[in-house]
């Protein structure tokens, strides 16, 4: 998880860096969004590796140590985001960071919803599969059972 951490925060660095570097001669914010989608990534990672409780030695899950660096990460990768925030608003126009995450959150959510719907169409499916299978073995044993019937019935009138 540390090193989850590590990496994340790590990103996070690299991203600001890259973006301080580029920020003055970029002509659309596109010269810089694959550094954006590296501080998000980074972002994310530190977010994630804070929030996972499982894989971790009982001992080292609670150790101050382990519980600093993640917070102090956190807190150090939003301070990277609200930097590039605001070297955004500065170059680009005020609210330009605004509608970046906005526009972020809302395809976030799209996807979320769209998996959403793939996962609840592969279950109809899957249901309705099954339902046929039992529909068809239903008919098939009837078909038997009347066929047997019928064998019957034969038998017994010679």
């Amino acid at each position: 998880m540390i090193a989850e951490t590590l990496a994340g925060i790590a990103l996070v660095k690299t991203a600001v860096d890259g973006i301080k570097s580029a920020i003055g001669t970029a002509n659309d914010i596109g010269d810089i969004a694959g550094q954006i989608d590296a501080l998000f990534a980074g972002q994310k990672q530190v977010n994630e590796a804070r929030n996972k409780k499982s894989g971790v030695g009982l001992g080292d899950q609670f150790g101050v140590e382990s519980v600093a660096r993640e917070v102090l990460d956190a807190k150090i990768a939003a301070e990277k985001l609200q930097e590039v925030a605001s070297m955004v608003d500065m170059r680009f126009g005020p609210g330009t960071w605004r509608g970046i995450v906005d526009e972020r959150a809302r395809r976030l959510q799209e996807a979320k919803e769209a998996a959403l719907a793939r996962r609840k169409a592969g279950a109809a499916r899957q249901k309705e599969m099954v339902d046929n299978l039992i529909m068809g073995f239903s008919i098939f044993a009837l078909v038997v059972v009347v066929a047997g019937l019928f064998i019957a019935a034969i038998a017994l009138s010679r």
